[in-house]
């Protein structure tokens, strides 16, 4: 494979057909959710979605055969980065994307391939998450929504508990009990079933950002068929693991389309000024924002790093334990940053005439960062998980 002329057609292609417009930061309604009740938020969003879609660009590494590019790890990467150069915008974002369509890839059956992976290239199917309970966050293994056997089917009743956009969502991967009396890590099945089915409820929680993305999910005798079951009933442990990994490297990466269009050395520079030198006057700042910088190389070369040990068959999932950890807690250490540089400034909520949108927008995403050290598992939960499985210390964690 001639990976430097495939660079040249990849680049060329996108800069004939990404619009300019979607060569632009992302606001979160901007975004294009696939699903059936898909919205576009300006023509040139659809041009770029479509042109997407027709290549297989939505999930360029997954097999033609079901809506991708068939690109390999090293395709993969260069796909990425010239998109990243050109700051091309996602065409979709989905759960399927990330998690659950990948996590059918590897454990589900040709029929449920066929069945779903078409579907989510195509932007057609929008899909929620069903893990954490009121009962089982953290202890995500202590879960108690129950599906009984019932013929060729489940009869599933339970609630789930902070479920991303679970109203608005065609389909969920869920994590269900079907054996009540194995030890809590077995007895449990991965489901996959529709939000339509009769019995299935979902309720909306408003956050302290005003935002209503979580819901809770009820299930009252929702009737599943069995085939819909990911990987092997009462094994349904080992795909969730495996999907939180998928998460987990997910909100790694700092440089997401839904983070902050500001950084701090530009902040600086904004609010605080340069002192005759030209550095930033502020010294505790400046020092400040050294760090985050050199933290953010650091982050951006390791994983370049493994994403190469990957490449060479060389790769180790634990190390998508440990950049969940450090991503997420370098993102909230920058809006904090962030934060202090704009002094006052950094005050607004929801107030037009004193504050622009760029530090109202700042200052709900420094809200928003605490919680991307809670979802997926909190900091002080992969702290555990990082000492057992990546470090092997024994008796830190059941």
């Amino acid at each position: 494979m001639d990976y430097k002329a495939f660079r040249q057609d990849i680049r060329a292609w996108l800069e004939a057909n990404c619009p300019a417009s979607m060569r632009t930061p992302a606001k979160q309604e901007e975004q294009v959710w696939g699903g059936r009740n898909i919205k576009f938020p300006s023509p040139d969003a659809k041009l770029w979605f479509e042109r997407c879609v027709e290549k297989g660009y939505c999930v360029p590494d997954w097999p033609v055969e079901y809506g991708g590019a068939g690109f390999d790890t090293e395709q993969t990467r260069i796909f990425k980065s010239e998109m990243r150069k050109l700051g091309c915008r996602a065409p979709q974002v989905n759960l399927g994307i990330w998690m659950s369509g990948p996590a059918i890839l590897e454990f589900g059956t040709e029929e449920q391939k066929r069945e779903h992976l078409p579907k989510i290239a195509r932007g057609e199917i929008r899909w929620c998450q069903g893990y954490s309970e009121p009962g089982a966050g953290s202890d995500l293994a202590g879960l108690q929504t129950r599906a009984v056997a019932d013929g060729d089917d489940f009869i599933i009743n339970g609630s789930k508990i902070w479920t991303s956009y679970a109203d608005e969502s065609d389909w969920i991967y869920c994590l269900v009990r079907t054996d009540p009396d194995a030890p809590k890590r077995d007895g449990i099945t991965f489901l996959l079933f529709d939000m339509a089915s009769a019995g299935v409820e979902a309720k909306p929680i408003e956050l302290i950002t005003g935002e209503r993305h979580f819901c809770q999910t009820f299930f009252d005798n929702v009737r599943v068929p069995q085939k819909n079951a990911l990987g092997v009933i009462n094994q349904g442990w080992t795909v969730a693991k495996r999907v939180l990994e998928f998460e987990r490297n997910m909100m790694s990466d700092l440089g997401s389309e839904t983070g902050s269009n500001v950084e701090p050395r530009e902040a600086a520079l904004h609010y605080i000024g340069k002192d005759n030198s030209g550095a930033i006057s502020d010294v505790i700042l400046r020092d400040a924002i050294a760090r985050h910088e050199i933290q953010k190389r650091a982050f951006d070369v390791t994983q370049q790093r493994m994403i190469d040990e990957f490449t060479n068959g060389a790769g180790n999932m634990n190390t998508a334990l440990i950049f969940k950890y450090c991503g997420t807690e370098e993102e909230k250490r920058k809006f904090e940053l962030l934060l202090k540089i704009m002094g006052e400034q950094g005050l607004g909520w929801r107030d037009h005439q004193h504050f622009t949108e760029s530090e109202l927008n700042t200052t709900i995403e420094w809200m928003g960062a605490k919680t991307h050290t809670i979802a997926g598992g909190t900091s002080e939960i992969q702290l555990n998980i990082i000492a057992k499985r990546a470090l092997g210390l024994p008796g830190v964690l059941s």
